[in-house]
Parts: structure tokens; C-alpha cells; sequence
């Protein structure tokens, strides 16, 4: 029977080196993505991920449990990707920090098909991971964490150390500008609507604060009315739906075999060594 991360985590700060490596082994994937989406490339992910295992080896005793496993290894790749982004010689002379204040800046299907349809869905996968990267870190942060990895507003909010209301508004801002680039490969045009637009309300803004139970009752009736009576808004609604479909997919890739090589190797010869 596969023992629960709080039974492998007694075990860990108990002393036990194979609790700790399965531990950390089994929470490697999420580590890496966000490595990969955040610092945009396979060997910088390698290293977020293996200086955030070593870490996480190295004080595990510290760890007291306030949040989940997969918060806490978060929150120290975080620490990583922000020293990354200030050290790294590629790095734009002017880069917002992560920790820098907001500024005023549909299920798809995934069935077998022919070779087209194969091109297909891999030029929106590409495109979604150009939109997650041209997004300023602030915004990519909480929306690969939200979207792509699957933690809930108050976990990103540990993450992150910002309050709920500001990842909220972080999010909203990020999943509307991930749409616009997406939108155009879904195949879903807007059709022509007889109202003129002034006249819609901002559909992707209250669509995405409903997922967040931002709204009231009221609100969420008035825009599920107007959603049944503009085609238009209707077909925005469904691209957005279909972007956030194409982050969860997102967070379901693996570690590429030959980082989780790399990675085991560094893990098992720290494990090794004397205490």
C-alpha cells in the first residue's frame, strides 16, 4: 500500500533516506513544470528541479506541515526561478520581479486523428507555451500554479506570499490574455451579434471570477441570461473554457527521462552522504 505524503514526511524527519527520496520522487513532475513555464528552458528546469529536491532533502526537519507537500516544494522552486531570473546572464537588462506589484498592463479534444489533426493540436500546445511565457512573471506565476499545477487561490496565495484578492486579480488578468492568443487556432470564430458591443458586459472578467465564487447569485443568473442570448459572448466564454481545458492538459507532461536521470543521480549521492 502507498504510504500518504504525511506518513513518508514522519518518516523523513525521522531519519529515513528512502521516505525522504520517495517523498520528494513523487512530487518531481510538478517541480519541473513549473520550472520549465516559469524559467523557459529544459536545463534551467533541471536545475530549479534538483536545487529544490537538495533543498528540500537538506531541511526537511524544519518543515512543520502548516501547508501541503507540493505547496511547500512550490514555494522553494519559487525562491529558485526568482534567483535564476536575477542571475542568469540571458536575462533582459529590465525584468519585472515576481514580487513586483500588478501593474495596469471548453474541453478540447485530444481523440486520435490523421496527421493533420496530430499538427493541429500541437501548434495550440505550442502556442499556449509561447502565451504562458510572454506573460509577465508576476502573472505567469499564478496562473501556472492555478490553471496548469491545480492549486486552489489560497494555496497560491502561500506560494506566492500575496493575499488571495491580489492572485485573484493576477489570474483574471493572465487567463484573459492567454485566450487572446490561443483563441484564434480553436476553431471557435465569434459570430456576428446584433447588439453593438459597448452594450455586452465583460464576459471573460466575470466568467473567470465565477470559477473563483467571485459573483453573486444574482450576477451569475444575469451573465448565464446574456451568455444564452449573444452568440458572440457565448463564443468567448467557450474559447476561454477551452484554454483553461489546455492548461490542465498541460499539467499532466513528465520529467523528461534524462533530467530525471540527472536529478535521481544528485539526490541519491546527497542521500548517501554522511550526515
Amino acid at each position: 500500500m502507498e504510504r500518504t505524503d504525511a506518513a513518508l514526511l514522519a518518516a523523513a524527519q525521522k531519519g529515513d533516506r528512502e521516505a525522504i527520496n520517495e517523498l520528494l520522487v513523487r512530487h518531481q513532475a510538478r517541480v519541473y513544470r513549473f520550472g520549465l513555464k516559469m524559467c523557459g528552458g529544459q536545463e534551467d528546469a533541471k536545475d530549479v528541479l534538483q536545487e529544490t529536491l537538495l533543498a528540500a532533502a537538506r531541511n526537511v526537519q524544519a518543515f512543520r506541515g502548516a501547508s501541503s507537500v507540493p505547496t511547500w516544494l512550490y514555494a522553494i522552486a519559487r525562491s529558485f526561478c526568482i534567483k535564476h531570473h536575477r542571475t542568469s546572464k540571458f536575462a533582459p537588462e529590465h525584468l519585472e520581479s515576481l514580487d513586483a506589484p500588478a501593474s495596469d498592463a471548453a474541453n478540447v479534444s485530444d481523440s486520435a486523428g490523421g496527421p493533420e489533426d496530430a499538427m493541429s493540436r500541437d501548434q495550440v500546445r505550442s502556442t499556449l507555451s509561447t502565451a504562458i511565457k510572454d506573460l509577465d512573471p508576476m502573472y505567469r506565476e499564478v496562473l501556472v500554479l492555478r490553471d496548469v499545477e491545480g492549486l486552489s487561490a489560497a494555496e497560491v496565495s502561500e506560494v506566492t506570499g500575496l493575499t488571495v484578492e491580489a492572485v485573484k486579480s493576477r489570474l483574471h488578468r493572465a487567463r484573459v490574455m492567454v485566450r487572446q492568443q490561443v483563441a484564434p487556432l480553436l476553431g471557435m470564430g465569434e459570430p456576428e451579434s446584433r447588439s453593438p458591443i459597448s452594450t455586452c458586459p465583460d464576459v471573460l472578467a466575470l466568467f473567470s471570477k465565477r470559477l473563483e465564487g467571485e459573483i453573486s447569485t444574482d450576477v451569475c443568473a444575469q451573465l448565464e441570461d446574456h451568455v444564452r442570448r449573444c452568440e458572440r459572448c457565448a463564443a468567448r466564454c467557450d474559447t476561454l473554457r477551452a484554454s483553461l481545458s489546455l492548461c490542465r492538459q498541460a499539467g499532466q507532461e513528465g520529467v523528461p527521462p534524462r533530467v530525471e536521470r540527472s536529478v535521481k543521480d544528485a539526490l541519491r549521492r546527497f542521500l548517501e552522504s554522511p550526515a
